[in-house]
């Protein structure tokens, strides 16, 4: 009775055997082609922070290539993408990666951010939205989405959002101007100036500067002193008269004189901006309201196929 038994282990166990091995086999070339995968994303990362960005597209492209169906592949070129400032097909690697993923959280801010600097004020605003649908702690710092808020014109969700940012961030200028911005398209300049958020410790100049300009205690002309006041190195002048223009120009249109606005921000834009969020929302803020008549946007920017 003993003898068929062990008969039949010892050949179930010559089929076990092989069926084993090439599972084995399988796995592991499953293994070393995502550790593939992962290698090519690592060295498009490293390429990108050497300043190679090319270097990067061309990786995460090979990346993608070997798995697209993997998300990351198309959310790291995206981002390669916008290091390059080609933000329709950065636009369109974020597409891709949320159809793959759509509860990949950092794909929703991401695209976001992309959707306002093409001037889609609100694509921007619902991809926010659902960054913070999935991420809600981060809804107090989304100072983003405030400001998308305010070139939508929906000025009191634009103060809402920025009143919630300064339980987080109590002493930025730049919220206090955006929460006055707000509140003077909505209910007008004297209320903006009662209800401006105090700041006493931002360190950045001429940013206290423009705090007192915006509660009426100084004039424009005080904030571009303050800028270049004091030593400062080419690149830090640069970014002191960024601020000082593109908020002069800000608070030249909460109190109704266009020209001045249209001359401020264009001096930003033109002249001190860089690559940071804020230099494309002066951009932004060109595209949409136009020339210094306020005649309409002076382009306009659609979303790729």
């Amino acid at each position: 009775m003993l003898q068929p038994r062990f008969g039949f282990r010892r050949t179930q166990s010559r089929f076990l055997l092989p069926l084993f091995c090439i599972a084995l086999i399988l796995v592991n070339t499953g293994l070393a082609a995502e550790s593939r995968d992962e290698d090519l994303l690592t060295r498009a990362k490293a390429a990108d922070a050497a300043g190679n960005v090319d270097a990067a597209i061309a990786l995460a492209t090979k990346a993608i290539e070997a798995k697209p169906s993997d998300a990351r592949g198309y959310l790291g070129r995206a981002q390669f993408y916008e290091r390059s400032r080609e933000l329709p097909k950065a636009l369109r690697d974020y597409n891709q990666a949320l159809k793959l993923d759509p509860k990949l959280a950092q794909a929703w801010q991401l695209r976001g951010l992309v959707h306002f600097k093409l001037a889609h004020i609100d694509e921007s605003i619902a991809d926010f939205d659902r960054f913070i649908e999935l991420m809600p702690d981060q809804a107090p710092y989304h100072w983003q989405r405030g400001i998308s808020y305010y070139y939508a014109g929906r000025f009191e969700a634009g103060r809402k959002q920025f009143e919630l940012h300064q339980t987080v961030n109590p002493n930025d200028v730049e919220n206090a101007a955006w929460h006055f911005l707000c509140v003077a398209r909505s209910a007008g300049v004297e209320t903006a100036r009662a209800s401006l958020i105090p700041v006493k410790q931002d360190g950045r100049v001429p940013m206290l500067q423009i705090h007192a300009l915006f509660s009426g205690k100084i004039g424009p002309e005080e904030v571009l002193r303050a800028a270049h006041a004091g030593e400062s190195t080419a690149s830090e002048l640069q970014r002191r008269l960024f601020y000082a223009h593109l908020y002069l120009g800000l608070y030249f249109e909460a109190t109704g004189n266009q020209a001045a606005a249209y001359e401020h921000i264009s001096k930003a834009s033109d002249h001190y901006g860089t690559d940071d969020y804020m230099s494309h929302v002066a951009r932004v803020h060109l595209l949409l309201r136009g020339n210094s008549k306020g005649q309409g946007p002076k382009t306009k920017i659609r979303s790729p196929p």
